[in-house]
């Protein structure tokens, strides 16, 4: 492992960045509050996937595993779209990743207005949107956090995580009514609107580091100078992705975090909705749970923050991908509302709840200095289930007529992941793989 220099810090907290009156807030609550609407929007961008469905199968009839196809593709971008965008922001800061990334989502959505055939669905909500989302997601987040925030770190990243639980409860049920009143192409629009506006504030108000305009990140200012720069150094431990390769625990956190994309995105965040649909519940109905699931999702996610912070992180992974195989298990049999919302409570509460301790865990394993990459690539592993889940799910309902097969698999898998929680490294030095065989 190496360690990068990091500059000396000061303490200029105690009188303001250029050296004025105290001041008893901090900037990096304007950092928080446009990432996180940042967040939510790559997040509602995604989720209005499945709402095109149905809408594009009447239009154009394409069948459903070639509409599937083309989400799958978007959610392998989309994951390529995490180191990629971890790479980046290593190298170039947060702020202009954002900006490229809201960019790209506005290039991939505008042309759809226009969408005729197949091949344009697939390139510019497959790739073009699928990147441009992956950039401004998780590792973003993540990375933010790292840099602004020394206490309460768990609980930002669970607030991150809480973008997508609220990108989902803003924007599906609107997008789902949207839709039905004035069709699909009104909901595209709405999405480019926002996206442009979101712009102005990213350009105006992100900062990369807190360094950059003279503070310090917010928790740091309470700690003993000594102890600052102790942290200082143990925050630029860096871990190359070649050395992390050579560990079991970063595979372990990367293929339960596949199991994680195949479990949320790839099959629910995709296929709930026609699922449901096809089981005799209505679209409000479903619209219904599914805000159901998005306000779980946002108290999930914001718990996960904060008992990663206290409770042994490999534990609550463990506990969050058990609930999950049992719902999804349950879900081929639920045939009343009362069971739907039921569900809607059960897995919402661990939809992105199990990324603060994926996080916590890459961090502390491999150092921050390392978190963009290395979580980058952990993340694309989670996209890449979540595409293969998209695509199995619409090919198997074809092949078989209903979602059974695939539920019972995102079940198995689920029971998986707990036994490769538990199995990742609790001392604080990595080994090797051949040391640790």
């Amino acid at each position: 492992m190496a360690l990068r220099a990091e500059p000396e810090l000061s303490r200029p907290n105690e009188r303001g960045p250029q050296g004025g009156k105290a001041r008893n807030w901090h900037y990096a609550w304007v950092i928080l509050g446009v990432t996180f609407v940042t967040l939510l929007l790559s997040a509602g961008v995604r989720t209005v996937a499945s709402v095109f469905i149905k809408p594009f199968e009447a239009e154009f009839g394409w069948d459903r595993d070639s509409i599937s196809l083309a989400i799958g593709v978007s959610l392998f971008a989309f994951g390529l779209g995490g180191p990629v965008g971890g790479w980046l922001i290593d190298r170039f800061g947060p702020r202009r990743v954002m900006l490229l990334g809201l960019s790209l989502i506005v290039l991939g959505l505008s042309p759809m207005l226009w969408l005729t055939s197949l091949w344009q669905l697939h390139l510019l909500w497959g790739l073009v949107v699928g990147i441009g989302t992956g950039a401004v997601a998780n590792v973003l987040g993540a990375t933010v956090a790292n840099r602004w925030f020394r206490s309460h770190r768990g609980l930002v990243v669970g607030l991150f995580g809480a973008a997508s639980a609220a990108g989902q409860l803003a924007f599906l049920p609107a997008m789902i009514a949207l839709t039905g009143a004035a069709g699909w192409r009104a909901s595209v629009a709405l999405l480019v609107g926002v996206a442009v506006v979101l712009l102005i504030p990213v350009a105006l108000l992100m900062r990369d580091r807190p360094q950059d305009i003279g503070l310090l990140p917010v928790g740091e200012e309470q700690i003993d100078a000594a102890l600052v720069q102790e942290t200082a150094k143990e925050d630029a431990r860096f871990t190359p992705l070649r050395e992390a390769l050579r560990t079991r625990d970063f595979w372990l956190l990367t293929v339960s975090f596949f199991i994680c994309g195949y479990t949320t995105n790839g099959l629910i965040g995709t296929h709930l909705l026609p699922h449901a649909v096809e089981h005799g519940f209505s679209e409000v109905a479903t619209a219904g749970a599914l805000a159901l699931m998005g306000i779980m999702n946002v108290f999930g996610t914001l718990a996960s923050g904060w008992l990663s912070d206290r409770y042994d992180n490999r534990k609550l992974l463990a506990v969050y991908y058990g609930f999950r195989a049992i719902s999804i298990a349950a879900l081929p049999f639920i045939t009343e509302l009362n069971f739907l919302f039921l569900f809607a409570v059960v897995y919402g509460l661990d939809w992105v709840a199990t990324v603060p301790p994926t996080v916590n865990l890459t961090a502390t394993r491999f150092g921050k200095a390392s978190l963009g990459t290395l979580f980058g690539w952990i993340f694309c592993a989670h996209m890449f289930g979540a595409g293969i889940a998209a695509y199995a799910g619409g090919f198997f309902r074809r092949v078989l007529g209903d979602y059974h097969l695939i539920f019972l698999s995102a079940a198995v898998f689920g029971l998986i992941a707990v036994g490769l929680s538990m199995g990742i490294s609790t001392g604080g030095r990595l080994k090797t793989a051949s040391a640790e065989s």
